[in-house]
């Protein structure tokens, strides 16, 4: 398999303009995202804007958080938010990342997606690894965190 798609999906019971604020600014995904409690003296650096296009994040953790940088790229509010996702360790890739937000109903439909290449040792890892079982799960808690984040909040 040369590529992979891997996508999350939930409804948050929140109007979109809600929910954007706390993906658009990475010091907010401390308080949501899956991987936050994976190293607890994992390194973090923030440069650029606070939030929206160009905002950046550094991190370098242990052997499972690895470490790598996210930039957003892209942003239209409050309906998607597109990253340039690097990881740096334990293996090298670039992934692009978007977050949609579409109404719903009483809420919104958030969709979390990263798309990738398998390359090099990534291509092998991939024979025996499939990229949605290993990473589907990070994102089903993730956004059961940002709507216990956004719940909170309303």
């Amino acid at each position: 398999m040369a590529t992979f798609s891997v996508s999350r999906s939930a409804f948050i019971p929140a109007p979109a303009e809600h929910i954007y604020p706390h993906v658009i600014g990475f010091r907010s995904w401390l308080n949501w995202s899956p991987w936050e409690g994976i190293d607890p003296s994992m390194q973090r650096a923030y440069s650029g804007p606070v939030e929206g296009v160009g905002a950046k994040y550094a991190w370098k953790g242990n052997g499972r958080a690895g470490a790598g940088t996210m930039e957003i790229v892209d942003a239209v509010e409050p309906s998607r938010i597109e990253l340039r996702l690097e990881f740096t360790k334990p293996m090298k890739a670039v992934n692009p990342t978007t977050f949609t937000f579409v109404p719903e109903g009483s809420g919104t439909r958030v969709t979390w997606t990263m798309q990738g290449e398998n390359k090099g040792v990534a291509r092998v890892f991939a024979l025996f690894m499939n990229m949605d079982k290993l990473v589907g799960g990070d994102f089903e808690k993730g956004l059961a965190q940002l709507a216990a984040v956004v719940a909170a909040e309303d």
